[in-house]
């Protein structure tokens, strides 16, 4: 659901192969069956992106329950996978709104910097509009600090504040800073198979198992 197709481009899927993407998946009725693309990774799929999305949100405006259009869209597919991973834009349009609504969890990045922390709080009051109005299943599977360079005062001090004040929400591992997790995705790996053993795949691995438990739970 990002217009920027970091998710597409980072598993190594070309956009100059796609024919079609998850903008005519929410608005040229295509079919999910036409969308979806197979991945060099077992057991993965994906529905790709492009620029072609950055116009959907205008067009979207008009639109009868333009809030539940992906939720709707999805209902599908739920019977042939056993995880569905929306990847978000980063801002609060009615891409993100369409992906909230769709959800049963939402897991929630978030950079070791202030103004990061300071726009947490915003999200978390949006995602509680959300549940009052179009879904009330949703919940937060958690908040995942990134890019932590434990050398700095600032990124120590966001962390300690986000623990005091989310509690429990706050997963107990950390993706730190690493030059592994920035040159994985111009070679269309995951880190996990770019470079297993780079601090930064055994944080993901580490933040996988954390998320897994979580569900299991629930």
């Amino acid at each position: 659901m990002d217009p920027q197709a970091n998710a597409t481009s980072g598993i190594g899927i070309h956009i100059a192969n796609i024919t079609g993407n998850v903008y005519d998946f929410l608005l040229n009725q295509a079919k999910y069956s036409d969308v979806i693309y197979p991945t060099p990774f077992e057991n993965l799929h994906i529905l790709p992106s492009t620029t072609d999305l950055v116009g959907a949100e205008i067009e979207m405006v008009p639109m009868v329950s333009r809030e539940t259009i992906l939720k709707d869209k999805i209902q599908d597919l739920r019977e042939h996978f056993d995880f569905i991973i929306i990847d978000c834009p980063p801002s609060l349009g009615l891409l993100t709104v369409n992906a909230l609504v769709a959800s049963d969890r939402t897991i929630i990045p978030v950079q070791c910097e202030y103004f990061a922390l300071e726009g947490l709080a915003k999200l978390v009051q949006t995602l509680n509009i959300i549940r009052d109005n179009y879904n009330s299943e949703l919940s937060i599977s958690g908040i995942v600090l990134t890019m932590f360079d434990k050398r700095t005062t600032l990124n120590r001090s966001v962390v300690q504040n986000a623990r005091d004040y989310f509690k429990e929400l706050v997963f107990d591992t950390v993706v730190p800073r690493n030059i592994r997790l920035t040159e994985a995705p111009s070679h269309g790996l995951p880190i996990a198979l770019y470079r297993p053993t780079s601090t930064g795949s055994i944080a993901y691995l580490n933040l996988a198992k954390e998320v897994i438990s979580r569900v299991a739970t629930k």
